[in-house]
């Protein structure tokens, strides 16, 4: 029973790290953490369409318009037609949204990723063998989810703009 009690916990407090970094990163940027990997995604690679940015997040393209039209709002991206494809609108961070990535914390997956490369293979395998495992003693492995390490839902299309926008 110990045992059992023990991955309870464990799973708990990785929720709990994850709602107390979502908190901390909404506080300091006024950022969801989608939006934030948005616009990191846009600053890494460039200018992108929408699809395109859907494909590198591994979202759906209506998640990412709806998080796009969050942060065009915001002011933070901006949306033009291509000069040399007429029929393709390009996502461009603005200048408010460099800034503000400049200052931004890093992200907890951010994080989770850099420390997890730099374990031998065997024990990332070990790892990944027990994640899938608890994945599939609660059903989880049935649901799609995006590699986004956040909590609720990635648009946050149900909550008030001023809370998580």
């Amino acid at each position: 029973m110990q045992k059992s009690q023990d991955v309870l916990v464990l799973l708990r407090q990785i929720i709990r790290a994850t709602e107390l970094h979502d908190k901390h990163l909404s506080r300091d940027t006024g950022l969801t953490l989608p939006q934030l990997i948005s616009m990191q995604t846009l600053h890494q690679h460039g200018p992108m369409t929408v699809g395109a940015l859907a494909k590198e997040m591994n979202l759906t393209q209506a998640t990412v318009t709806s998080i796009l039209d969050r942060l065009e709002r915001k002011q933070l991206v901006t949306r033009v037609r291509s000069q040399e494809d007429k029929r393709k609108v390009l996502v461009y961070p603005t200048a408010a949204g460099l800034d503000l990535l400049e200052s931004a914390p890093a992200p907890l997956q951010s994080i989770l990723i850099e420390e997890f490369e730099k374990m031998a293979e065997w024990e990332q395998t070990l790892i990944v063998a027990s994640l899938e495992r608890v994945s599939n003693i609660l059903g989880a492995h049935k649901l799609d989810a995006a590699p986004i390490l956040d909590i609720g839902a990635l648009d946050r299309s149900g909550q008030h703009e001023n809370e998580n926008g």
